[in-house]
């Protein structure tokens, strides 16, 4: 009897364990059905990427053009303008050659 009792405890602690890992599994943190929310997650941080490394490139672009060695003359006046508070906001520079 004792022998028969210990049989089905080991038996129904061994289910429960294969329940939880499976439960686990399917609804748990990494789980099969967490899956749509980080396929929606990734769709969603990969449109972010794309506008941060085109604001990136365009930050990069400015900055060639103020390179010391040959800065382009239009950005420099224009920084200077701005910075300087030389131009009013409506006002239209255009450059005389």
């Amino acid at each position: 009897m004792l022998n028969l009792a210990r049989s089905v405890v080991w038996r129904a602690f061994g289910v429960t364990i294969v329940v939880f890992f499976a439960a686990y599994a399917l609804f748990g943190a990494n789980g099969v059905l967490a899956w749509g929310d980080y396929s929606a997650r990734l769709r969603a941080h990969t449109v972010e990427l794309a506008k941060l490394q085109r604001e990136r490139d365009q930050l990069a672009h400015r900055v060639a053009l103020l390179n010391p060695n040959h800065a382009d003359q239009d950005m420099v006046d224009e920084l200077v303008r701005r910075d300087l508070g030389l131009a009013r906001p409506d006002e239209v520079i255009i450059p005389l050659q």
